[in-house]
């Protein structure tokens, strides 16, 4: 008989795998990293709550418009139709169609360009840092921008700083322009967000304005170049009925002329025009601080979990040893 025989196992002892989740366990390494997680709540609470009252305030202002019917003229059907495409001559469009460009353009590099050279908005786009309300004024950073000068910058190379058109249009769009359609009933948002309540309800109503402007300077030059081009044709025909054609498309496009220069609102009525806010958009402090402070607690428990598992990793290697020298 062997001196060691095998001690026979208990029926009420259990296997756990190495898969299976001890909640006590986790509860355990949890509790012993406590202070871990604590801090690591309190510490992106605290940068959290600083960094929301740091934001400055943002302020929103929006302008609801509606497609204006008639902004283009009358169309022609039929022959007269037919002639007026086959002459390059446009006879009116759908005003759908008129809206859909008007949109595009916009949003477009050159209008936006253009319109913010037009009304100085350089340095409350690029150089500003906040909005005095008492005094309704810019602040300026003056490392950027010299408001009494007028003078930008240089940065560490020596280089100016006055923005290019690329950077006016990528800061207006990514941080002020906002344009939603409505895809049921047509209607378009122009959404504006500025430091400045005053602000954003301007530009919102320059851009109404401007867009109105432009759409209807482009109609009537495209009219008046086909009432050009019209008139000459009419003078190289002797043919009464092709003269009866021409006279008709003189007509229609002196109509879409006289239309454009009548209409105040030329492509976009407005329905509910853009005012002064009142309360900010932005930031939302208190949302800030709350995932800030779900942050640092996650980012808490998974510190203590990777600890609980580099010292466990530490402590496998010596409890088999152990276990090796106590079977010998």
């Amino acid at each position: 008989m062997s001196r060691y025989e095998p001690v026979p196992k208990s029926p009420e002892a259990k296997h756990y795998p190495d898969d299976e989740i001890d909640l006590r366990e986790l509860f355990t390494i949890l509790w012993a990293g406590k202070w871990i997680i604590i801090l690591s709540t309190f510490l992106f609470a605290a940068g959290g709550v600083a960094y929301a009252l740091y934001k400055p305030d943002i302020y929103q202002a929006n302008a609801l418009l509606a497609p204006a019917e008639g902004g283009s003229g009358s169309r022609l059907s039929g022959q007269l139709g037919s002639l007026a495409s086959l002459a390059g001559v446009s006879i009116g469009e759908d005003s759908s169609s008129n809206t859909v460009i008007a949109k595009e353009v916009l949003q477009s590099r050159a209008f936006l360009a253009d319109f913010i050279r037009r009304h100085k908005l350089e340095a409350p786009l690029m150089a500003a840092e906040a909005w005095n309300m008492r005094q309704k004024e810019w602040i300026y950073d003056r490392e950027i921008y010299n408001p009494e000068t007028g003078e930008w910058g240089v940065n560490e190379n020596g280089e100016s700083l006055q923005p290019t058109n690329w950077d006016l249009v990528k800061k207006f769009r990514e941080n002020h322009l906002n344009v939603i359609e409505n895809k049921d009933n047509g209607m378009v948002t122009i959404s504006v967000k500025s430091l400045s309540p005053l602000a954003a309800r301007q530009w919102t109503e320059w851009l109404v304005k401007d867009i109105n402007e432009h759409m209807r300077a482009q109609d009537v030059e495209e009219a008046e170049a086909s009432i050009s081009y019209l008139e000459s044709k009419l003078n190289e025909t002797n043919i009464a009925g092709m003269q009866q054609v021409f006279y008709q498309l003189i007509e229609s496009e002196t109509r879409t002329v006289m239309l454009a220069n009548a209409q105040r609102e030329y492509v976009f009525k407005t329905v509910d025009p853009a005012v002064v806010p009142q309360e900010k958009s932005e930031p939302k402090r208190a949302l800030i601080a709350i995932i800030a402070t779900l942050l640092g607690g996650m980012i808490g428990v998974f510190a203590v979990f990777v600890r609980a598992f580099i010292r466990g990793g530490k402590d496998e290697p010596e409890t088999t040893q152990t276990s090796n020298t106590t079977s010998k």
